[in-house]
């Protein structure tokens, strides 16, 4: 209950104060390339439950059906060049705060994935589901989508058996930082999840 309210009272003011914000760059989105402002996208929530995410457009529209898909580079020619500022930044994130409201996600947690990775979990990887998917998480502060696929997941495996409200606020801390160092943002050569051949 104290987490709930924790991510009501959080993500509540944070929608609001960023608002103007998500406002400006949505239509900055619409102005440089055809397609809707805000991106939404299935996933994986607690208890295999499926949501939408919604993310602000950094791509173009149908990327996830053209080029490497799911795996996105540093460079990759379907990122828009305000995309890619976006994503340096990680303000595309800025509408979860709406999927906290709703309950589907909390401010802290494994990053939710989609379907398809989630059919590949093992019993073991599926303990990920036992809470909600957050904003930034555990795996998200040591590495986040540079670290090998398993490795991804055995941090956030850690983190749901060792969950407390003084880890999440130790996340929260070192999020700042990561978020103006964009260490992690791509894949490179080792990182991220391959899809099935």
């Amino acid at each position: 209950m104290t987490r709930r309210l924790l991510d009501v009272a959080l993500s509540l003011v944070g929608s609001v104060l960023t608002a103007p914000v998500v406002a400006a760059f949505s239509l900055l989105i619409r102005l440089e390339s055809p397609g809707p402002a805000i991106y939404a996208q299935t996933r994986v929530g607690k208890d295999g439950r499926e949501f939408k995410i919604y993310k602000l457009r950094t791509m173009v529209r149908g990327a996830e059906f053209t080029g490497a898909r799911l795996a996105i580079q540093e460079g990759d020619d379907r990122i828009t060049r305000l995309g890619s500022m976006l994503r340096r930044y990680s303000l595309d994130e800025l509408p979860n705060l709406w999927n906290v409201l709703l309950g589907e996600m909390s401010i802290v947690g494994p990053r939710p994935t989609v379907p398809i990775q989630v059919q590949q979990y093992t019993v073991r990887q599926r303990g990920r589901l036992a809470v909600k998917p957050g904003i930034t998480g555990w795996a998200q502060i040591n590495g986040r989508a540079s670290l090998p696929w398993s490795e991804r997941i055995e941090l956030d495996l850690w983190y749901v058996e060792h969950r407390s409200l003084a880890l999440d606020v130790r996340i929260l801390a070192r999020t700042a930082a990561l978020v103006v160092s964009g260490h992690g943002l791509y894949k490179g050569e080792t990182g991220g999840w391959q899809p099935p051949a």
